[in-house]
């Protein structure tokens, strides 16, 4: 059973699916690329490993300890064994979390130089904290060298990457040429419309591919039976705004409407 939405699902998005959705998306696209590439490239599934100490009690891992105990000492005026207790309380600790994020890189056969870096960004990627900034060390690296970047953003949550001239828009997908440098093609687009097509750019002289995310992610969607998995009548965070909030109101009855016939 497809989507309901033209472009982005946006239930897709929350904690417990995302991240499947993600690794589902890496290897999709992977597997288009490798069709399209001649054999002077290969796509490599590359991963990013961090520690990442999350403070926030809504999204972190946290454990319950009690209070240590209050001890007083015993005054002069009080008995020797005398001893002033407090009741414990329960207290949420932070935990530290292993996190691995899978990225593409299309690499050239002869000289295994990177030529292309494709990124679909995560939660943790757009949120304060050290998966942020893992990513903005790696995303600066790629931006000083040769390799071309290819940056997906289907989260309208978080914080946007650092870029000048941008719009507002729910979801976007930038691609930086490296001879372009430091300008760079933005691609915005709303949840009412359709993931558009961009090209990915390889070495020089070599026409560069296109990638269609769309077609990608409703196969994503079909394979995974997010219809099944997924509760549409219950709210989306982070919410979406009034006039979008009708819209997929309205089109989620229409949908429902169309099944039941």
């Amino acid at each position: 059973m497809p989507s309901p939405f033209p472009g982005v699902d946006p239930y897709l998005e929350t904690a417990e699916l995302w991240p499947e959705v993600h690794s589902r998306l890496i290897v999709a696209i992977a597997d288009q690329l490798s069709e399209q590439l001649n054999e002077q490239y290969w796509v490599a599934i590359e991963k990013r490993t961090y520690l990442e100490t999350d403070l926030d009690p809504d999204e972190s891992l946290l454990v319950g300890l009690p209070d240590v105990a209050i001890l007083a000492q015993a005054t002069a005026t009080e008995p020797a064994t005398a001893v002033a207790t407090a009741e414990p309380t329960t207290v949420l600790l932070p935990m530290v979390e292993t996190v691995q994020e899978r990225y593409l890189e299309i690499r050239e056969v002869a000289t295994g130089a990177v030529i292309t870096a494709i990124e679909i960004l995560s939660p943790k990627n757009k949120r304060s904290g050290e998966g942020r900034q893992a990513y903005e060390r790696k995303r600066n690296q790629v931006l000083l060298s040769l390799t071309h970047l290819v940056e997906v953003d289907l989260l309208r949550g978080g914080r946007s990457l650092p870029m000048q001239g941008a719009g507002a828009s729910d979801y976007r997908i930038l691609v930086s040429r490296s001879p372009d440098r430091p300008r760079a093609q933005l691609y915005g687009f709303d949840l009412r419309q359709p993931i558009p097509q961009v090209w990915v750019p390889l070495s020089p002289r070599e026409p560069e591919l296109p990638l269609e995310l769309q077609p990608i992610l409703n196969q994503v969607y079909r394979r995974g039976r997010y219809h099944l998995a997924i509760d549409y009548s219950q709210p989306l965070r982070p919410p979406l705004a009034p006039a979008d909030a009708d819209w997929a109101e309205a089109l989620l009855r229409q949908q429902g409407a169309q099944a039941q016939n």
